[in-house]
Formats: structure tokens, C-alpha cells, sequence
């Protein structure tokens, strides 16, 4: 096995059937050559847009739920959790009701061919569906977070004039571009995200090769949310009850791309029940 590059992983599956181990970091077992190739490919893409980069947010809930609740997510109303396997014995474990479903895998060229495959094809129209592109390197975990909160709205309660609240409000006309071009300016999330590093285990570096998604229900359909996508892509049926098992089954999938790599951390975001 060669030695690649350390990332600050909470979660990574046995198998796409099995548990997850619990740790902080994580060796890459991708051949250091064949790392470096999949991130300069993927910094090409976003410098092409953007030159400006953050420190990736750790794939970690406590740090997640102290970002969201600094930003407007009030802590009696939703929390990050971590997901320990995708057997439905394990699924039944993460607190519910689910929300959303974020998850953190590894780029490789297959992925990044099938997403430029998927960018070329004319997406169905998302109506309903908050979704916006990422222009910053590294903010895949912010952008993750902000499809998550920004498709639940109706599910859980910000508080007014919060960040979150005021965000989403004034973005809401934008299209998904333009979204991202308000966020890039944002003094204040920059800030925050900062800080929500800072505040992670194990040490930030930008030189990573993962990448956060978002799975969310929106009008009884199953989208992942991918800012470096240009459109949401539908999933086919879900509901409330079923996100969490429905984002499993394509999470399996992705995983099964890629039987090599161990590099995956599955957060799930739910309601909390009776407050605090």
C-alpha cells in the first residue's frame, strides 16, 4: 500500500454493506501519483471559476452543529450525526426523523468523468430545489451544509435575522451561479467556516481530495446537491420517512466505484425532538 495524503475522516466503511470505524485520520491508499492527478484536476476546475480557497471542514458533527448553530440553526431544532454503517440495523440507529444526508467521498477520475458526463446532459427542471454552484475551493462542506439547511426550511425554524435566515432570503431570486458569487463576498461565512476549522482534531490542510454532497427530499423526490455540478441530480422517489434509506442505496453505489478506498464519512442532519 502507498502512503498518500492525511484527511481529517470521523467515518470510514468496512465495507459498502458493513459498519464504519471510528477515527481521526485516515491514510489515503491511492497511489501518491495518482492523488496528486485527481487534485490538480480538480483545483483546475475551480480555479477556472475562482481563485479563492478555504481550509476544508472537517468531516465532524460536533463541529458541524457548533457552525450551523453560530449561523442561525437553533440548537433545539436540528443536529449533525454520525451514520456508522448502511445496513438498515445501523440506519435505525441515527435519531429521527431524518432531514438530510450529507457524504464525503473521495474524487477520482471515474467520478470526475461521470460528472462531466452528467454536467453535458440536460437536467429535468428542479422546481422547489435550493441548489447552488461552488466557486470556492475547499467550501464543498459549507456548500454541503447550506443545501442541507436550504432545502428543510419548512422543516425546522431559523432564527430571524441570523445569518442563515438573512441568506437565504436574499438569495432566494438568485440562480445558482449568482449564489455562489454572493457567497465568495460573504465576509461573515468566511469567517465562521474559519473558525469551524479551527475548531476541528486533527490539522486542516488544502490539500485534500474529497469531496461533501448533499442528499435532500424535495416534492417527494431524492436529489443530490453538488456545487460543482450544474444541476441537481434526481435520484427517483423518496419521502420524509425514506431519505435516509434512499440516499443509503445510492451511497452504496458510489462506494461500490470505488472498492479500493476506505475515505468515506456518511453526517446525517435531523430533527430534534421535544428541544434541547
Amino acid at each position: 500500500m502507498h502512503q498518500g495524503f492525511l484527511f481529517p475522516i470521523y467515518t470510514t466503511p468496512v465495507s459498502s454493506e458493513g459498519t464504519f470505524r471510528i477515527h481521526a485520520t485516515h491514510i489515503f491508499s491511492l497511489h501518491p501519483k495518482e492523488a496528486e492527478r485527481n487534485i490538480d484536476r480538480s483545483r483546475m476546475a475551480e480555479s477556472a471559476s475562482s481563485a479563492k480557497r478555504w481550509l476544508p471542514l472537517e468531516a465532524n458533527p460536533d463541529v458541524m452543529n457548533q457552525f450551523l448553530w453560530r449561523l442561525g440553526v437553533p440548537p433545539g431544532e436540528a443536529e449533525c450525526n454520525d451514520v456508522y454503517g448502511l445496513d438498515e440495523e445501523l440506519l435505525e440507529m441515527v435519531p429521527k426523523p431524518v432531514l438530510a444526508v450529507l457524504f464525503l467521498y473521495p474524487i477520482t477520475p471515474e467520478s470526475e468523468k461521470e460528472r462531466l458526463e452528467q454536467n453535458s446532459i440536460k437536467q429535468d427542471p428542479y422546481d422547489g430545489v435550493y441548489f447552488m454552484r461552488q466557486t470556492v475551493g475547499n467550501a464543498c462542506g459549507t456548500i454541503g451544509l447550506l443545501h442541507a439547511i436550504g432545502n428543510i426550511t419548512s422543516e425546522i425554524k431559523l432564527d430571524e435575522g441570523s445569518f442563515l435566515d438573512k441568506f437565504y432570503k436574499s438569495t432566494a431570486s438568485m440562480d445558482p451561479m449568482e449564489r455562489a458569487r454572493y457567497l465568495e463576498k460573504d465576509t461573515e461565512m468566511e469567517v465562521a467556516h474559519s473558525e469551524a476549522v479551527a475548531a476541528g482534531e486533527t490539522e486542516a490542510s488544502d490539500n485534500v481530495n474529497d469531496h461533501f454532497i448533499c442528499f435532500a427530499c424535495v416534492n417527494g423526490k431524492l436529489y443530490e446537491l453538488d456545487g460543482r455540478r450544474s444541476a441537481p441530480v434526481s435520484h427517483g422517489p423518496s419521502s420524509p420517512n425514506t431519505v435516509l434509506q434512499d440516499a443509503a442505496k445510492v451511497i452504496k453505489r458510489m462506494i461500490a466505484k470505488n472498492p479500493d478506498s476506505m475515505n468515506f464519512s456518511v453526517i446525517a442532519i435531523s430533527k430534534k425532538v421535544g428541544g434541547y
